[in-house]
């Protein structure tokens, strides 16, 4: 059985400023821990491990929060593909030199 991995210092960093931030967000409209867990389906306890900034929730919780905080469309940006200057790059790289136009050949059939 394979030991699960310590994520990478600058993933820890952004999953512990999301569980602040996630816990700034509840504590602004004043709903407690409970509350916001059950309008979410999470228990208490699972809440309290993402605001912590723990490693283990899954996207759909994190989320599920952010759609009952009302802050589900600030992750638009995620993975955002026009965001992605390293992948054009690769995928500039990748096209031909030069495209070849379709050769007409008169077959009016």
């Amino acid at each position: 059985m394979t030991r699960a991995s310590t994520p990478p210092l600058e993933v820890t960093t952004v999953m512990q400023r999301f569980g602040e931030n996630v816990r700034l967000a509840r504590v602004r409209r004043r709903m407690g821990q409970e509350e916001l867990a059950q309008a979410c389906g999470v228990t208490r306890k699972t809440l309290a491990t993402i605001e912590k900034g723990a490693a283990g929730a899954s996207l759909a919780t994190a989320l599920t929060l952010l759609w009952k905080l009302g802050l589900l469309d600030t992750t638009a940006a995620l993975a955002d593909p026009e965001a992605d200057e390293h992948g054009k790059i690769l995928e500039a790289a990748q096209r031909p030199q030069r495209v070849r136009h379709p050769v007409d050949n008169g077959n009016d059939f």
